[in-house]
């Protein structure tokens, strides 16, 4: 199994947008399974944010992002994408990309096979 690669993190101040990248570069892996965002704030546990499932049409999201963030994913590139807008202070945290085991997109981490190295989003009031 590949590690995903994310990118695209930043400091920005509330209210801002960011899009944040993760390539995998197995594409066996990138399409055969469900791909998901995690994040984890320091002194936190880390909590599902979005996925989305191998066909790409069930898309689930935790209730504090819900219409501000989109998950979406380019076969063709094999990179999964995160697009945070209307950005909090409180969703000042490292993010991860992680692939299921499974087709579908749990929302616990122990159904994730594969994590990136996360990347640093830093929301300022």
């Amino acid at each position: 199994q590949v590690q995903p690669v994310e990118s695209g993190g930043g400091l920005v101040q509330a209210g801002d947008s960011l899009r944040l990248s993760c390539v995998i570069s197995s594409e066996y892996e990138f399409e055969k399974y469900a791909l998901a965002w995690f994040r984890q704030a320091p002194g936190q546990e880390r909590e599902f944010v979005a996925g989305i499932d191998q066909p790409g049409v069930h898309t689930p999201y935790a209730d504090s992002v819900k219409g501000r963030f989109t998950i979406s994913k380019d076969s063709a590139k094999n990179t999964l994408f995160l697009q945070l807008d209307n950005l909090k202070p409180e969703d000042t945290a490292r993010y991860f990309c992680a692939r299921s085991r499974f087709t579908s997109p749990y929302r616990d981490a122990k159904y994730y096979a594969s994590w990136g190295q996360g990347t640093q989003v830093t929301v300022s009031s």
